[in-house]
């Protein structure tokens, strides 16, 4: 077949090879270089940038219909499901644009393999585990940075054409923007692409076949030509997989805090007697508590899920282990269910933001983000009481 700039060949040996493909996740142009190359090439393999769960969100786009939101906040996997939400959501944005669904190529390749008899073969790690090794790897401060960033995609209306795309792909361009991007989050880039062309590349080159197709984003082709071509050592998948543990001082600080208050109102107790110390404790559940319930009825909380708040947080506060939001995201997903239909319109209605208020899967992210931070402001006034009692 003529070549195309998007094919990279490279010779294993005399009887092996690779054919990376370079795509856009959004482009019709991939779809169908995707196509064209498997059909000619009649690969042994065909390597897919995909983890198992997202093949099946590739297959099966009504998997949103079935999530179980109960179970994701008893499991504390809320996060995750937002980082996806947000990340899913501006890929089919861009792709309304283009009119091309997210991950048609990789659809693609997959049924082509399929017609072909091909193996294949999911090469990329599971998202669960790149999405909070990213957070775990990625400084306190950078956070910030990071969810500002994801916040104010909401707001972008930049509009992508297929020229577009193709420009974007071009190698100059892609350089510049991974190092623009790793000069500003390097921890997040080296999750996210360095550690990712080390696990494709793992995967295509230990790939079974003498010709092997693999099928990855544009973004991952220069780091995993690079680590095949010079045959760079490789960690081991296991390592690379493994969530690191926050740091032992972290959980030691985060523990001695709610120590120090208790001990602080015990000791305002022991000096001017049990009426002072009570005040104080009354002021720590009514300031933590009520600033988490301000939260909530900020987020639309069903008045339920209010009074749990004002509950929850003056214990939520002294403990590290656990936010109030858990028990207001869960109270609320209790108390008001969301339909399917709002999980069939919700990658739509995280755009919308006077949507956020009407969608009862949105109002479930805000009870699990909003009580949070008012109840952190009223604990710093809290213990600036107990400070001051002294």
């Amino acid at each position: 077949m003529s070549e195309n700039a998007d094919i990279f060949r490279i010779k294993i040996s005399e009887e092996r090879e690779i054919i990376l493909i370079g795509t856009a996740h959004i482009s019709q142009t991939s779809r169908e270089l995707v196509h064209k190359t498997i059909e000619e090439e009649s690969p042994d393999t065909v390597c897919v940038e995909l983890d198992e769960g997202r093949l099946k969100s590739i297959q099966d786009p009504d998997r949103w219909k079935k999530t179980d939101l109960k179970t994701i906040i008893k499991n504390k996997q809320l996060p995750t499901l937002i980082a996806n939400l947000v990340l899913g959501s501006y890929q089919k944005r861009m792709g309304a644009q283009t009119g091309v669904k997210p991950g048609s190529e990789l659809k693609e390749a997959v049924d082509v393999c399929d017609e072909k008899n091909a193996q294949l073969i999911l090469a990329d790690r599971d998202i669960k585990i790149t999405l909070k090794r990213t957070w775990a790897c990625t400084p306190w401060y950078r956070k910030i940075s990071l969810l500002a960033g994801l916040v104010g995609s909401i707001f972008d209306k930049t509009e992508v054409s297929e020229e577009d795309l193709q420009k974007i792909k071009e190698q100059d361009s892609l350089t510049m923007m991974m190092q623009e991007f790793g000069k500003t989050y390097p921890e997040v880039k080296q999750v996210l692409i360095d550690e990712r062309d080390q696990f494709l590349a793992s995967k295509i080159k230990n790939a079974p076949g003498k010709k092997i197709i693999a099928v990855v984003g544009a973004g991952h082709v220069k780091g995993i030509k690079a680590i095949i071509e010079e045959n760079k050592e490789l960690p081991s998948e296991e390592s690379i997989s493994i969530i690191p543990k926050g740091s032992v001082i972290w959980k030691i600080i985060g523990w001695m805090i709610p120590v120090a208050i208790i001990a602080s109102i015990v000791a305002v107790g022991i000096q001017t007697g049990a009426e002072k110390a009570g005040e104080l404790s009354i002021k720590w559940a009514l300031l933590t508590g009520g600033g988490a319930m301000l939260g909530t009825i900020f987020a639309g909380g069903h008045p339920v899920t209010i009074l749990v708040a004002l509950v929850a947080a003056p214990f939520t506060g002294l403990t590290p282990l656990i936010g109030v939001g858990f028990f207001t995201a869960l109270t609320q997903v209790y108390m008001r269910p969301p339909r399917v239909e709002e999980m069939e319109t919700l990658s739509d209605d995280v755009w919308k933001v006077k949507r956020w208020w009407k969608n009862r899967v949105t109002r479930v992210l805000l009870c699990f983000l909003c009580p949070g931070i008012p109840a952190i402001i009223g604990k710093i006034l809290a213990i600036c009481q107990i400070y001051q009692a002294f």
